[in-house]
C-alpha cells in the first residue's frame, strides 16, 4: 500500500521549487518544508499568491504528480497533470458508448444508491451517540434514516428505456433530491446552535459550516478527479450529472459516493465536539482552512471495510474509479462503495 503524501501549500507568497530530487517549499527565500518526489502523489494549491518554477512541473510529470488548484472557499479552477496518466484509448471509447446502452443507466442507478447508502450510515453514525443522552434526537434520526431507506427503494423502479439514461435521469435527480433534504434538515438540528447551520448551501456560502462543507468537497473532487486519469476514464463524460462544456460531469457523478463518508462526517464530528472554525471577511481564515484541510486529509487516510479487507478511503477511490473503468470494459460489474456507521 502506498505510503505517499498528499501535500497542502496554503501560505501566501510560498514558492515551490525542485532542488536534488526534492520539492522545496520556501518563503521569503527561506525553506520551510522539503519532500523527495517518490513519496509525494500530489500536491494541492490552496492559496494565491503561490509560485512555481518551470523545472518543479518538469519534475511532477516525471513522478506522476498532479497539482490541484483550490480557491479560497474550495472550489478547484485548475489542475496540471501529465497526459500520460490518461490509460488506455479502449476505455474512453467504452466509457463514452456506455452512455447509449444498458451499463449508463446501471451505474447512475448505482450512483444514487450509493449516496443514499453513505446518508444512511452517517446518520446511524451520528445517532448512536445520543441513544441514550438524548432520545428525542436520536428518535428524529432513526425516523429519517426509515424515509431515507423507503425513497432509496424506488431507485431500481425506474423503467425507463434502458439504452438511454435520458428517460431515468430525472426521475434519479429527483429521488436524490428528496433524500438529500431529508439528510439535510436533520443536520440542522444536530449542529449546536451557537454555529449557525441553518441548512445547505452550495458555492458562495458565508456560514461556518457550509463554508467547511465546500471546502472540504473541493479537496474531494481534486481527490475523485486524479483516480479518474489514473484508471483512464474521461473526467468530462459523467451519466448521472448533465454534460456541459467545462463541467467534468464524471468527477461530479462519482464523488456522490464519498461526500458523506470524508466530508460530512469529518465536518459534523468536528462541530459536535466543540470546534469552532474562524471567519474572516465571511470566509473561512487561513488557518482555519489549514487546520481543516489537514483534517480531511486525516479521513482519506482512515480506514473502512471494502471487499472483505480493510483500505485507506483514498486506496478506495483509486479502486472505485478501477473497477468503473473494468465495468464499461465489461469486465465486472459495478458496486457502489457504502461506508461503515
Amino acid at each position: 500500500m502506498s505510503d505517499k503524501e498528499v501535500i497542502v501549500v496554503d501560505q501566501f507568497g510560498a514558492f515551490l521549487g525542485r532542488e536534488s530530487g526534492r520539492l522545496q517549499v520556501r518563503q521569503k527565500k527561506k525553506t520551510t518544508e522539503e519532500y523527495p518526489f517518490f513519496k509525494i502523489e500530489r500536491i494541492v494549491i490552496a492559496s494565491p499568491g503561490v509560485s512555481l518554477s518551470a523545472s518543479l512541473i518538469q519534475e511532477c510529470v516525471k513522478h506522476g504528480i498532479a497539482l490541484d488548484f483550490l480557491g479560497y472557499g474550495g472550489r478547484p479552477y485548475a489542475r496540471l497533470s501529465s497526459p500520460e496518466l490518461s490509460g488506455t484509448v479502449k476505455t474512453r471509447r467504452e466509457q463514452i458508448l456506455a452512455y447509449t446502452d444498458a451499463r449508463g443507466l446501471e451505474f447512475a442507478r448505482m450512483l444514487v444508491k450509493g449516496k443514499l447508502g453513505n446518508q444512511v450510515s452517517i446518520l446511524k453514525y451520528f445517532a448512536k451517540y445520543r441513544k441514550e443522552r438524548d432520545k428525542e434526537t436520536y428518535s428524529q434520526i432513526r425516523q429519517t434514516v426509515r424515509e431515507v431507506e423507503e425513497i432509496s427503494s424506488q431507485i431500481f423502479a425506474c423503467d425507463g428505456n434502458p439504452s438511454n439514461i435520458d428517460d431515468d435521469r430525472q426521475r434519479l435527480l429527483s429521488i436524490e433530491g428528496r433524500a438529500g433534504k431529508l439528510y439535510w434538515d436533520v443536520f440542522t438540528r444536530l449542529v449546536p446552535a451557537e454555529v449557525g447551520f441553518e441548512g445547505r448551501e452550495h458555492q458562495g456560502a458565508t456560514d461556518p459550516v457550509n463554508s467547511l462543507l465546500n471546502y472540504g468537497y473541493g479537496m474531494l473532487y481534486a481527490q475523485v478527479w486524479g483516480a479518474i486519469e489514473l484508471a483512464g476514464l474521461d473526467p468530462f463524460a459523467g451519466f448521472l450529472h448533465v454534460d456541459r462544456p467545462g463541467k467534468p460531469s464524471l468527477v461530479l457523478d462519482l464523488i456522490e459516493e464519498f461526500r458523506q463518508q470524508v466530508v460530512d462526517r469529518t465536518v459534523f464530528g468536528l462541530v459536535n465536539r466543540g470546534y469552532k472554525p474562524k471567519m474572516e471577511q465571511e470566509r473561512l481564515s487561513d488557518q482555519t482552512r489549514k487546520e481543516f484541510a489537514h483534517k480531511i486529509l486525516d479521513r482519506l487516510e482512515g480506514g473502512e471495510r471494502y471487499e472483505g479487507k480493510v483500505h485507506k478511503l483514498r486506496t478506495i477511490i483509486q479502486m472505485q474509479a478501477r473497477h468503473l473503468a473494468m465495468f464499461f470494459r465489461g469486465e465486472r460489474r459495478y458496486k457502489a462503495f457504502v461506508g461503515s456507521w
